[in-house]
């Protein structure tokens, strides 16, 4: 199978991505007569055979999805030969290097192959991608992953190979962008000179900030220039849902709405109200509120049967005080926020890149 053409129907040999879950996902090739267990129960291969990718699986205890492969979910599912580059990292390394369809690439070292897939993808059919590691297993295993996912030997080689000490073995200005992942890649630097054309560019990626100095200062010395350095982190952020009680800013019984305000335009704040788009939760039935109206007069003061009350003055017998409804302190502002987790991946490493022009 492809991993840069898509097809349609599940096939024997192909790599299946079994997606049960965002952070749980595992790939296989299917193969006759073989059985995969999950948590949702078994999946017969077999019985995949003739199926449309992305379709869902029933299983005895659930269901799956059967996903077609592509570069990002290979670099989630891949079986790890050694610590690799993830999509953060892998989208600008691709970005900076301005790698394109055709374009001719050499990558050292070679590893699990999580990059040169991503690579791969972009400069086939017309470019082609030198990959070079010192591990003889890995080499040949990197080089049976290339040919079971479709891509053929003029667009991918793989090499045993010590390119610190003996150079990419390729032909003087005919590359267009090197990348390094190496413990000395100041080593390798002068070769990458020497293979890139005018205008190509570089990336080298480190973990410790010791061999970016040190990889910095081996580019200046070969004539690189345009150096910078770069640091990808990714943050996670939470949605969830925050309750605030509502401040209390003094309108409490017994005081003034206010500014000439009518008692009878405040409103009970009960249930769930929406203000502006925030949400107001109140658990508490409103009770009402006496209010005493101030003119000026000692003897109009409101009585608790909702009349004016007194003896020996006529005037106070047309006088009502208002009755309104307040909110109770219980009511609460309900709302959704976006929140870091307590735990989050930090850094990966130092992305180094650089332009060769003529000098």
């Amino acid at each position: 199978m492809s991993f840069r053409n898509y097809k349609d129907l599940i096939e024997y040999g192909d790599t299946v991505i079994v997606y049960m879950g965002y952070d749980n996902m595992l790939q296989f090739r299917v193969e006759r007569r073989k059985v995969h267990q999950t948590k949702f129960g078994a999946i017969k291969h077999d019985d995949l055979v003739g199926v449309r990718f992305c379709t869902k699986i029933a299983c005895t205890r659930g269901y799956v999805y059967a996903l077609h492969p592509t570069p990002e979910l290979w670099t989630i599912n891949l079986p790890h030969r050694t610590q690799i580059l993830y999509s953060t990292d892998i989208s600008m390394i691709i970005t900076q290097l301005e790698l394109k369809p055709g374009s001719i690439v050499v990558e050292a070292g070679t590893g699990s192959g999580s990059l040169s897939h991503a690579i791969l993808r972009t400069i086939v059919p017309n470019g082609r991608l030198h990959t070079f590691d010192f591990h003889a297993q890995r080499v040949q295993t990197a080089r049976d992953e290339f040919v079971a996912h479709g891509f053929s030997d003029s667009e991918v080689s793989v090499a045993l190979r010590d390119v610190c000490s003996d150079g990419f073995g390729v032909a003087d200005s005919t590359v267009d962008a090197v990348f390094l992942d190496l413990p000395s890649p100041w080593l390798a630097i002068p070769f990458a000179a020497k293979a890139l054309v005018a205008g190509g560019r570089i990336c080298s990626f480190s973990p410790c900030m010791e061999q970016v100095q040190r990889a910095c200062a081996a580019m200046t010395e070969a004539h690189f220039t345009d150096i910078t350095t770069l640091e990808c982190l990714q943050r996670t952020l939470d949605v969830r849902t925050v309750v605030l009680p509502v401040a209390d800013l003094g309108y409490g019984p017994g005081k003034a709405v206010g500014n000439g305000a009518d008692a009878s335009d405040v409103k009970p704040a009960t249930g769930h109200v929406e203000l502006g788009g925030i949400g107001i939760q109140n658990d508490a039935r409103p009770k009402k509120a006496r209010y005493s109206e101030n003119t000026g007069n000692t003897d109009y003061i409101a009585a608790e049967d909702g009349n004016a009350s007194g003896q020996g003055d006529d005037r106070r017998s047309h006088i009502k005080p208002p009755w309104i409804q307040l909110p109770q302190p219980k009511a609460s502002y309900v709302f959704k926020s976006a929140m870091p987790p307590l735990q989050m991946n930090g850094h990966t490493g130092f992305l180094t890149f650089a332009t060769l022009y003529a000098h």
